[in-house]
């Protein structure tokens, strides 16, 4: 089966990112295909390159990471959300760096059109 996952919990503060990355192993375990998880509201948060977990903590920032890197996962970030709460790309003017925004690597600026477009081709769609 083709899924897509929708994020909208913050990365700590709630247990639906963890849980959503927890099933999202789950699903590459079990030979289905993740299109992509996609971040909307404060799951947006997930992509601040600032989030900083204990030493002793699970880091859910580089698992995201990880993820895209190992599996090709498409992490999709909506960028209207993410500039509503601080979370905005580097600014560069003719490969001169202005300002180092706070957006982690691996994940993807993107607009609802590409949530839809990842429905489209999906059996199923999770939120957490």
């Amino acid at each position: 089966m083709n899924y897509t996952v929708l994020v909208t919990g913050s990365a700590y503060g709630t247990q639906n990112a963890s849980t959503a990355f927890l099933f999202c192993q789950s699903l590459i375990k079990m030979s289905h295909t993740l299109n992509s998880v996609f971040f909307y509201c404060d799951g947006v948060l997930n992509a601040n390159n600032l989030n900083k977990s204990a030493i002793d903590e699970f880091n859910l920032l580089a698992a995201w990471q990880k993820l895209n890197k190992k599996h090709k996962v498409k992490l999709y970030v909506c960028i209207s959300a993410a500039l509503r709460r601080g979370i905005v790309e580097d600014e560069k003017l003719s490969n001169i760096m202005i300002k180092k925004g706070n957006f982690a690597s691996f994940f993807q600026s993107s607009g609802l059109v590409e949530l839809a477009n990842s429905i489209q081709i999906s059996d199923r769609i999770i939120q957490f």
